[in-house]
């Protein structure tokens, strides 16, 4: 029983700190045993570092009671304007160079595989299956490309059915969940390799865009002085059981923003060159009407190869931060 002398524990929450007199020196520690309540100790884990972060950016920067104010009504802002196909707080992680950080962290790569990149907010899982030849896009404007891929292990050998989510934007620059009047998927679709790792289908050269800028992003980044264009790129994801699930997308060498995508996703090895299609290509894929030609080569890495990174990478980490933890479920957990 807590004794009524004792004013360093709570008379109401067993072995909790009291919940009083709390200052710039001693609130952090005392919040974080109160959100450290819960069972789940990868939570507790992220509850305590959430809080400490938080606690020293205000700290750090002094942060003032209208500065406070000014970026809670900006986050409120991007929960608004959110809906089914307007994702504000995808496209802020994104702005915020977020989005590749956990990609780059929950998704290491072995030598050789394919580097990730963006998930993005125009995903979508309302996506037409799609034979190998089939057309991806129903754009009059854009020109057409015809794209040859491989998806392989990191050992080369091919991966046969595995299933790949391909989408891009149209000609001018917009995806079809953008579209009010838009009734079908378009610029999107869902493929599957052949024994040979291989898939194939027509496309349309995609172009540079900026993304969605009339809500609280455009707001952020006109204030940090920033531009709001993407290269042009496409989108692939891939899932197969026994490999760790890639998300990545390919851009093109010829477009302007490769070196300063505003939502940092481009990576030297997933810049591409558009090339003439040849003649070999045209016959063996009957493709006379189509002249320009793409081809990549994807390697997936196997789950127990990305596994034993994600596990050597988080042991390391926390030796660099001095952090107490374990690791469960390859991420640390407070013990």
């Amino acid at each position: 029983m807590t004794s009524t002398n004792d004013t360093t524990k709570s008379a109401t929450n067993g072995n909790l700190p009291m919940a009083m007199d709390l200052n710039i020196d001693n609130i952090t520690k005392n919040v974080i045993s109160f959100c450290s309540q819960g069972r789940d100790p990868r939570m507790k884990f992220i509850f305590e570092r959430l809080i400490t972060h938080i606690h020293d950016f205000a700290r750090e920067t002094r942060l003032s009671t209208d500065e406070w104010r000014t970026g809670l009504d900006w986050l409120e802002a991007c929960g608004q304007i959110c809906t089914k196909n307007r994702k504000e707080l995808i496209t802020v992680s994104d702005i915020f160079g977020l989005s590749a950080l956990v990609d780059e962290i929950d998704h290491p790569k072995p030598p050789g595989a394919t580097e990730g990149s963006i998930l993005g907010p125009f995903h979508s899982t309302v996506a037409e299956e799609k034979a190998n030849g089939d057309q991806l896009f129903h754009d009059p404007n854009g020109e057409p490309l015809f794209v040859i891929c491989t998806v392989k292990d990191t050992h080369g050998n091919p991966i046969p059915d595995a299933r790949i989510h391909v989408w891009e934007a149209d000609s001018n620059g917009e995806y079809d969940v953008e579209k009010s009047g838009q009734n079908r998927p378009d610029g999107r679709g869902i493929l599957h390799s052949n024994d040979q790792g291989e898939f194939h289908f027509d496309a349309i050269i995609p172009v540079p865009y900026p993304i969605l800028c009339d809500g609280p992003v455009g707001k952020f980044l006109e204030v940090s002085g920033r531009h709001q264009y993407r290269p042009a790129h496409m989108h692939f994801m891939f899932e197969k059981k026994g490999f760790d699930q890639l998300v990545t997308a390919l851009y093109f060498r010829s477009s302007k923003y490769c070196d300063s995508d505003a939502v940092f996703g481009v990576k030297t090895s997933l810049v591409v060159d558009i090339q003439d299609m040849d003649i070999g290509t045209v016959t063996k894929y009957s493709r006379p009407h189509i002249k320009k030609l793409l081809k990549y080569e994807f390697v997936l890495a196997s789950d127990t190869e990305t596994n034993m990174l994600r596990d050597k990478h988080s042991i390391a980490a926390l030796k660099t931060t001095g952090r107490e933890a374990i690791l469960a479920g390859h991420v640390p957990i407070k013990p």
